[in-house]
């Protein structure tokens, strides 16, 4: 990367509106400056956002070889923007992109401070200094046969596409990770629940197997969405019509660019719908959210497992990694499930902003696409790292309180759902309400009186019996018992 000075020194940039000093060290030039002053907003500049960086600086590429290719552009010019572009694509210069990833104008000073920036590190591969245009124009060379209006939205499909991979990666490892845990658990019983309310057994390792699962699927659907991002209208430039770009252009261009990213993207049959409508992101947005929710889900099962640890369910232990009161000595809070959770909450809410965007654009162009891109990037980003936060910091670590665990299945009248085919639903009823009222073992009970033999209830109660990993495949005679304090008339 070239050095910066870091001085006072400026140079002059002119635009249709007038002059402006640009610092001199600066790789971006007027239109950047202007976009500075206008969009103070974020203060969050589109850097934080990596991918998009590289995808428009391959969309830049690509244009470069295509426009050389069809002879619209100088090769020796478009040599040095495919050099600039790919010494970015490399990793430097990013901190020259700057403006806000909220800005008015559809993207355009996103598109102006990417044509600069490309354009300055090009005339200085040439020998010439920052601003020197006559030999290299942001506009007429560097954006050549394009538009914002087809550049921009090709970069955001394309900086999603990048991102998704990472949010796929984590995502496979977390269901890995629950995976390992329904292993490790598939001997520990436990009592179900339906409705917050005592069900019948389970084991630990079928819950986080259902995790495993829930996660897969979201993969599955989340790596689904590729498609939705393929279909680019990289030629339409303005609006859809190609004006100002060669015939022969789109075809040219989107080859390169596929050749650039390793991704399969075609041009969209219809420019002019594709330029105006935002659809895709916001199907692309409604999956990002359905696997949140799950995931949130997944969290709150988390908290509500191990909550306690004396007065709550108590079933498993999450790893203690902070304190969790100013004012209550040794506390410890879920933290991890806790922050996953807000994650979730936030990509809801990116959601909806989507939504309104998409639904907002008028006409041949839908104006609000930084503040989809914003969205969706940010929602990817999160998930990301939530997802590698809750595998390390949470999942990897839980233990389970096999001895509770015992207990309360010992003592939950759930068990006997397991054993009304032998002794019939009416027996079953009497003895979980007598369990209820003393407390006592139901596998004792049904011993007492006489339904069935120690060894069939041990049997019939077994962890692999009970979970339904092994069916029940016989029954013994069904044996009524009279319910205790019930009135022996059967006409009452």
């Amino acid at each position: 990367m070239a050095d910066r000075t870091n001085s006072d020194e400026t140079r002059t940039e002119s635009d249709s509106l007038g002059s402006m000093e640009i610092p001199a060290d600066a790789y971006w030039g007027i239109h950047t400056a202007r976009a500075l002053e206008n969009f103070p907003i974020t203060k969050r500049p589109i850097s934080v956002y990596p991918d998009l960086v590289v995808a428009i600086a391959s969309v830049k590429q690509a244009a470069a070889r295509a426009n050389a290719e069809i002879g619209v552009l100088d090769p020796a010019k478009a040599n040095l923007i495919d050099r600039a572009c790919q010494i970015i694509i490399d990793g430097d210069f990013h901190e020259e992109f700057v403006v806000g990833v909220i800005q008015g104008g559809a993207g355009t000073s996103t598109n102006m401070n990417a044509n600069e920036v490309i354009t300055n590190i090009a005339l200085e591969l040439a020998g010439h200094a920052k601003g020197e245009y006559q030999f290299l124009h942001p506009l007429d060379d560097t954006n050549r046969s394009q538009s914002t209006n087809d550049v921009y939205p090709t970069s955001i499909k394309i900086a999603l596409a990048f991102s998704l991979q990472f949010l796929l990666t984590e995502l496979g490892l977390l269901r890995d990770s629950c995976s390992a845990k329904s292993v490790e658990f598939s001997h520990v019983l436990k009592v179900g629940r339906t409705q917050l309310q005592d069900a019948v057994p389970m084991t630990l390792g079928q819950e986080f197997h259902g995790f495993a699962t829930t996660l897969n699927e979201d993969y599955d659907r989340l790596h689904e969405t590729l498609w939705l991002l393929a279909e680019v209208n990289l030629g339409a430039t303005a609006i859809g019509t190609g004006i100002t770009a060669d015939p022969r252009y789109a075809e040219a261009v989107v080859r390169h660019l596929n050749q650039i990213t390793g991704l399969a993207l075609t041009t969209a049959p219809d420019l002019i719908e594709s330029t105006s409508d935002a659809g895709g992101f916001m199907s692309f947005s409604g999956t990002l959210k359905r696997s949140a929710i799950k995931l949130s889900k997944i969290c709150n099962d988390l908290r509500l497992l191990s909550s306690g640890p004396q007065a709550g369910l108590g079933e498993i232990n999450l790893p203690p990694r902070q304190a969790g009161s100013s004012i209550m000595p040794g506390k410890v809070n879920p933290v991890i499930p806790e922050v996953v959770n807000q994650v979730a909450f936030s990509v809801v809410g990116a959601d909806m902003t989507v939504t309104m965007a998409a639904e907002a654009g008028q006409l041949q162009l839908n104006a609000f696409e930084p503040v989809i891109a914003h969205s969706l990037l940010q929602s990817i980003v999160w998930m990301a790292q939530a997802c590698k936060t809750l595998r390390v910091n949470c999942i990897d670590g839980i233990t389970a309180n096999e001895e509770r665990l015992e207990v309360m299945v010992g003592a939950s009248v759930g068990v006997i759902t397991a054993l009304t085919p032998f002794i019939g639903y009416q027996s079953a009823a009497a003895l979980a309400k007598t369990a209820l009222l003393t407390g006592r073992n139901v596998a004792d009970l049904v011993v007492e009186a006489n339904l069935m033999t120690r060894d069939e209830v041990t049997k019939q109660l077994s962890p692999a019996r009970l979970s339904g990993i092994e069916a029940i495949t016989s029954a013994i005679p069904i044996i009524d018992l009279p319910i205790p304090g019930a009135d022996s008339d059967p006409s009452r």
